[in-house]
């Protein structure tokens, strides 16, 4: 049974206009509170009780909140499931991902243990995995390259041949990627204890697609050589990205067949299988395991057919067993990392936050992003101390976690321990897997950020802008690297908002007839100007940058020709002058005998002909004038036709969030100059906070008055209409503008 439509409702309010002086006596206005002093402030910061310490250190190590009400019953089987089913994938992610860092794959298997028994303590998403991560691994993987490049450990070899000393090489791009991770965690720690979690804020989500898609092109060329089993020189700044895709280019021809065979063979398995288990996620408990599972069958075959010795296939090699004892990283790096170790942090935070509040709101629970920044920062701090590089949450790890039923951290920790039990017991046996395999691995677990493509269509039908920012962000990364291009993102989305505040939509509004309602007459046909009256509107709050240019706009929309009225009343003030000195002049008795005698004949002829609508003036010094309604006298008559419909114009203010001091003195000169010409401005819809910046700067002082303030265009509309000149009686709305307003 359909449920009828309640009639249209209805109110009606009656009350007196008011403006600001009034508006402040009826409303009860409170003069601004004050709030506790900084001596208050650092006086209760510090005082001490036992439950103050107990929720600080809730706050700060979240696990105590959590842990004790941990329901076994409910919890443990999922995280269980999700926890093995996220070690299974750091075991081959982080193996593969430590190639893009440019460090031996065993550093990859500390990255996905230390930073994750961190994050479980002190972090406050429940469904995010921390480890390796592709675009921070290959972020890692550029400094450490530059730092430590093939080039500083070339070495003689047998029969005059020149061979890279990788041994050393690897141990000088360990520290390196230590240090950075290191100082990483600092710069996230110390952002996030001065409460600066809303930095992220200024990577939008168009930015930070495109940034990492450009960062996954990146991954892609990095990874070729592995690939195809060849040596292309090192590239460093911009343009970095096209020489290497060049120079692999010309050493195709010296392609190492039996590493793209192998190649070959585990990217087609891996993209079938991981289809399959997208394909069928619905049927399938769990996903398969293929990255393991391929890893496994072709360590085998490389063992037993021997593929390194035999074939020159390039493996992974030693795996020490155990974990590393800590060891404090090179500060002494810090100064040539410094601009590289803030973008890892600020990326990875994004990347963290943006994944951490995507899960909270679909489970409905809270993230601190303050607390996420040291949770994160803490991570790479301690992860720095271990030889771990820089970490962030996983996407694809992530979203298994959460499907498999994981519900807490726990999970994290289960995919820790299978970790730990492969470097421990089971590292060594992966010494004879092919690099090229952990390649295609990373090669299949970028289809998603590469499906990311598919914002372009969108962002084109919703919003362009946002699309500029995805392109410039992507071609920036590509053609700028990848720390100059986040720069140059960012500065470009910034520039962005501040043209669109430049540029805003400026327009005039009218009255909906029957309401109390002002739209923009471009839009809206019933919406009608009111005649005398100029309502503008700028959809964009008012500061520096586009203040002049809303005063432009202004002159430009009310068709009111300042300058020129300004000269012409200059003009008249300079006739009236000399017609004054004139008069001096001619002082006498026999001129004012003579003038009133032509007043009389005057006034006899158009008594006749017109009736009384002259006037005698006989002034101080004896000059006598005429003053006639259907005279023209020039000047005044020329000023009245250009202002002749227009004596107030409303400024709708409801878009301005703050007034600073050029904007102050911007409406100061708005102001002044509409004065000038016989024409009152109005503010109308000023939140309080403007009204109070206004008067702390002066605005309210000399020819400016609080009667000059309004709540509301319509209280602003009646004023001028009862204020105006005009008969309000004749007015073609006065019948349509009722105090008493009925919808």
């Amino acid at each position: 049974m359909g449920v009828s439509e309640p009639s249209a409702a209805k109110f009606s309010v009656e009350r007196i206009i008011l403006d600001k002086t009034n508006l402040d006596e009826v409303a009860g206005w409170q003069s601004e509170i004050q709030g506790p002093s900084l001596k208050e402030k650092i006086r209760d910061s510090v005082r001490c009780s036992v439950g103050r310490v107990w929720i600080w250190i809730l706050t700060w190590i979240p696990v105590l909140s959590w842990i004790p009400c941990y329901s076994i019953q409910e919890n443990a089987l999922g995280d269980l499931v999700s926890g093995v089913s996220v070690g299974i994938m750091h075991l081959p992610q982080g193996m593969a991902y430590a190639l893009l860092a440019s460090v031996p794959p065993v550093f990859g298997l500390y990255t996905s243990f230390y930073p994750v028994l961190v994050y479980f303590i002190f972090g406050t998403s429940r469904h995010i995995s921390i480890g390796t991560f592709a675009v921070i691994s290959i972020m890692i993987g550029s400094v450490s390259e530059r730092l430590a490049p093939d080039d500083y450990f070339i070495i003689n070899g047998t029969n005059g041949s020149v061979i890279v000393d990788t041994e050393s090489r690897d141990e000088l791009r360990v520290k390196v990627a230590a240090a950075t991770t290191l100082l990483c965690g600092i710069f996230q720690i110390l952002l996030g204890l001065i409460r600066f979690g809303f930095v992220v804020t200024y990577l939008s989500e168009p930015l930070v697609r495109g940034y990492t898609t450009g960062a996954a092109t990146h991954v892609i060329i990095s990874q070729l050589k592995y690939m195809f089993g060849l040596s292309p020189r090192r590239f460093t700044g911009p343009l970095q990205l096209l020489y290497t895709l060049l120079d692999l280019g010309s050493l195709l021809p010296q392609t190492h067949v039996p590493t793209l065979v192998v190649s070959l063979v585990s990217l087609t398995v891996l993209i079938i299988v991981k289809e399959i288990n997208s394909c069928y996620s619905h049927r399938l408990p769990l996903p398969i395991p293929i990255e393991l599972m391929v890893i496994i069958s072709v360590t085998l075959v490389s063992h037993y057919i021997d593929l390194r010795d035999v074939n020159g296939v390039d493996v992974v090699g030693e795996i020490p067993n155990g974990l590393s004892p800590p060891t404090v990283p090179e500060m002494s790096l810090f100064s040539s990392i410094v601009g590289d170790a803030f973008a890892v942090a600020v990326v990875g935070y994004a990347i963290n936050i943006s994944l951490g509040k995507t899960f909270a709101l679909k489970h409905g629970y809270k993230v601190d992003s303050n607390q996420e920044l040291v949770a994160l920062g803490l991570s790479n701090t301690i992860g720095g101390f271990f030889q771990c590089y820089s970490v962030t949450s996983s996407m694809s790890r992530s979203l298994v976690q959460e499907s498999t039923g994981g519900k807490t951290q726990i999970a994290s920790v289960i995919s820790a321990i299978i970790v730990l039990i492969t470097v421990l017991k089971l590292g060594p046996l992966f010494e004879e897997l092919p690099k090229a395999v952990l390649s295609t691995i990373v090669f299949v677990n970028l289809k998603g950020m590469f499906m990311q493509c598919r914002d372009i269509p969108a962002l084109w039908r919703r919003n362009r802008v946002d699309l500029l920012v995805w392109l410039v962000t992507f071609f920036c990364t590509i053609l700028l690297n990848l720390d100059l291009g986040l720069v140059a993102s960012i500065s470009f989305s910034l520039l962005t908002v501040i043209f669109r505040t430049q540029c805003p939509r400026y327009s005039l509004l009218g009255r909906v007839p029957g309401t109390e309602l002002y739209l923009e007459t471009d839009s809206y046909k019933e919406a009608k100007e009111i005649s005398g009256i100029t309502i503008f509107r700028s959809s964009a709050t008012i500061y520096y940058a586009n203040a002049e240019l809303y005063q432009e706009a202004l002159l430009e929309k009310s068709e009111i020709n300042v300058p020129k009225l300004r000269k012409l009343k200059r003009m008249k003030e300079e006739e009236e002058k000399k017609r004054q000195t004139k008069k001096e002049d001619k002082q006498s008795g026999i001129l004012r005998e003579l003038a009133n005698k032509m007043m009389v004949s005057l006034k006899n002829v158009s008594d006749r002909r017109h009736g009384t609508d002259c006037e005698r003036i006989i002034n101080d010094n004896g000059i006598a004038t005429v003053t006639h309604s259907n005279i023209n006298w020039g000047f005044q008559s020329e000023q009245d036709s250009e202002n002749a419909e227009k004596h107030s114009i409303i400024l709708d203010f409801t878009a301005v969030s703050f007034i600073d001091t050029v904007t102050l003195n911007t409406l100061t000169n708005i102001f002044r100059d509409f004065a000038e010409v016989d024409v009152t401005v109005y503010l109308a819809g000023c939140q309080v906070c403007v009204a109070e910046q206004l008067e702390r700067g002066g605005f309210f002082s000399g020819s400016v008055t609080k009667s000059q303030l309004f709540p509301s265009i319509h209280d602003a509309v009646l004023y001028c209409l009862s204020k105006s000149k005009r008969d309000l009686a004749s007015s073609e709305f006065s019948q349509d503008m009722p105090c008493i307003t009925r919808l």
